[in-house]
């Protein structure tokens, strides 16, 4: 997938921007105002985000007006557009990672240190999640979500082959033997967008020091470790593990349908799987990846957790602030997790769902060490090489020298460009 902007996309955004760009409902310029614009790319969200709107009406006196865009390209360069302009975005959804580095050294996002600092006091986020929000010391933006990557299953299928989720490699390797062996394809997989799944989950899985030392330089792709990873998954690929990667059926339907067994994804993905009908527990579960290798000591979780951002210059600036603080507590996080069926990133969040509830517990009170999704911890053109890279060696698998080689040429070429 190439993620590159094409003038006429950031023509229209910025065309758009001049009309749809402000700070509240009444547009007054500064000023006290009842209700906050907020600019995302999830438009698909917006029937959840309307939900909590009312939640915060009553408990802090905003509301919250989504204004989503479904067009990840487009949404970008409205949003780097935006910083130009007399009225700059009160609350807008952007990437962790060099994405969120790149706007703050350029002075654009507000700091919110003294916000985590409250937070991580009162118990209402982990600590661990800090350092994915911070830059130079300290902190900006909140998490909108955090979306721990597990693998979903058709417990219809689980059930018929006598299947339980596994809580080995081992044991997940034998069951998409015996998916495999009565016809069933055992795991989902594409060629767009998420096509770095597999690798985080297979690298994260073996050896998350590597999978760490690849997003600050210090590890080159062609690297021993990594070509081993990538070898292990040209190896499922062969065994007929996966789905065909250019299908172009929505993966919440192919779980349904039983076209796959297995789904691997954030935790985000129970909205989806429940917007085609599909009820938790009863027609799926979840489980938590095992490690690839099993002698490590923690248990890798990928995190992906997505910011909610003030600009610097925000237009109603305090009042953004009011409700990125209210957004971190128990409330907030009760009615965020409960009208979009997933988990929280606040422990003390009222969980309606008994399997998500059991879920959160065990990430916040087990021993596991988080880790920043791929998407977010790549810097952008090694994400750029990486995506269309990974995307082509599932859809022709083969040796996965050329595909590293053309995702470390980029990372060389990023790297020598930060000095």
């Amino acid at each position: 997938m190439k993620m590159r902007h094409s003038v006429a996309a950031v023509a229209a955004a910025s065309a758009m921007l001049l009309a749809a760009c402000g700070g509240s409902s009444d547009d007054t310029a500064g000023g006290s105002v009842d209700s906050l614009k907020f600019y995302n790319d999830k438009a698909a969200w917006k029937p959840q985000f309307e939900e909590v709107s009312k939640v915060s009406q009553d408990e802090i006196g905003l509301a919250l007006e989504p204004v989503g865009y479904s067009e990840a390209n487009q949404y970008a360069a409205f949003i780097r557009s935006s910083f130009r302009t007399k009225e700059k975005p009160d609350l807008f959804t952007w990437h962790t990672g060099k994405e969120l580095e790149d706007l703050v050294r350029q002075g654009l996002v507000a700091e919110t240190t003294s916000l985590w600092d409250k937070a991580i006091a009162d118990g209402d986020v982990p600590e661990d999640l800090r350092e994915y929000f911070t830059v130079d010391g300290k902190q900006y933006c909140v998490p909108l979500q955090a979306g721990y990557w597990v693998m979903f299953y058709n417990k219809r299928i689980f059930d018929q082959e006598g299947i339980t989720p596994p809580s080995t490699w081992a044991q997940l390797e034998a069951a998409a033997e015996r998916l495999k062996g009565a016809g069933v394809i055992p795991f989902h997989q594409t060629n767009v967008l998420f096509t770095f799944s597999w690798f985080q989950t297979l690298l994260t899985g073996t050896d998350p020091e590597l999978y760490e030392a690849l997003s600050t330089g210090e590890a080159k792709y062609t690297d021993p470790g990594v070509v081993s990873v990538m070898d292990k998954w040209r190896a499922m690929l062969d065994k007929g593990y996966f789905s065909d990667p250019g299908s172009k059926t929505d993966p919440q339907v192919m779980l349904k349908n039983g076209d796959v067994a297995m789904i691997n994804m954030g935790t985000w993905f129970n909205g989806n799987l429940k917007s085609v009908g599909m009820e938790i527990d009863k027609d799926y579960g979840m489980f938590v990846i095992p490690n690839v290798d099993p002698s490590l000591a923690t248990r890798p979780m990928v995190v992906e957790a997505g910011p909610m951002c003030t600009a610097a210059d925000a237009t109603h600036r305090e009042e953004a602030e009011r409700y990125s603080a209210w957004w971190f507590t128990p409330p907030a996080q009760t009615a965020w997790a409960n009208a979009r069926g997933e988990l929280s990133f606040n422990p003390r969040a009222e969980v309606s769902d008994e399997t998500l509830a059991s879920l959160s517990d065990e990430i916040n009170k087990g021993d596991y060490r988080l880790m920043n999704r791929y998407f977010e911890a790549a810097p952008v053109p090694v994400l750029t090489a990486a995506l269309d890279g990974f995307g082509a060696f599932v859809t022709k698998p083969g040796d996965p020298m050329p595909v590293l080689k053309e995702v470390q040429a980029a990372a060389d070429a990023y790297w020598a460009e930060q000095g």
